[in-house]
């Protein structure tokens, strides 16, 4: 029974200070001093690669953007198109809300070759029968979304230019989860395999 190797404790746990990695203590081992250089190294990484990330995503939607927006101005036209039925009255008539909501409705059109058609559209309310809205129509003359405004080109910039500098920081954090993961196995591995070699001498010693 004396000849048998205790199982091995678990190593100390780590300092709750984060600093603790670059101080020498006897705790430290060199798999520590790498694991501290690598959290420098990614997060440094991170900061010089989020800014160029974001601002390359800004440029090349901005751009791309902008092009698709030229293509819609040049592919859509505006026409007059006469409401079909009656629009609902909003419950609010002249409120904020009101002025912002659109129901759907039924209207007809002249298209860019003279053919008149009939699609169904949102509105303003309280239209009555045979009232008039301005319509945006396709190239096929179909109604579609008007193109897209500088507002619009902007709000959508600017999500791709956060979502480049979020992408870039969260690659970081999971480079260094999975290093600090496979370094914590290393250092377990190590433990054991020294533990191993020191436990029949502490028997013997006992």
């Amino acid at each position: 029974m004396r000849d048998e190797i205790p199982l091995a404790q678990p190593p100390p746990e780590p300092r709750p200070d984060k600093l603790w990695r670059w101080r020498v203590n006897p705790l430290r081992r060199p798999l520590d001093v790498l694991q501290a250089w690598i959290g420098v190294i990614v997060a440094a990484s991170v900061l010089a690669a989020a800014p160029a990330a974001m601002t390359l995503a800004g440029h090349a939607v901005n751009r791309s953007l902008r092009t698709a927006a030229d293509e819609q101005a040049h592919s859509r036209h505006r026409a007059t198109a006469e409401v079909l039925h009656d629009v609902p009255q909003h419950p609010e008539p002249g409120s904020d809300e009101a002025d912002h909501a659109r129901y759907p409705a039924d209207v007809r059109y002249t298209d860019a070759s003279g053919r008149t058609r009939t699609a169904r559209t949102d509105v303003p309310p309280g239209l009555p029968a045979g009232g008039t809205v301005q319509v945006w129509v396709d190239g096929k003359g179909a109604v579609t979304d008007p193109p897209m405004s500088a507002g619009e080109i902007r709000g959508l910039t600017t999500g791709w230019i956060a979502a480049a500098g979020a992408a870039v920081t969260v690659t970081g954090i999971t480079v260094y989860a999975a290093a600090g993961y496979a370094l914590e196995r290393r250092n377990l591995a190590d433990w054991e395999r020294e533990w191993a070699e020191t436990a029949p001498r502490w028997t013997r010693s006992t």
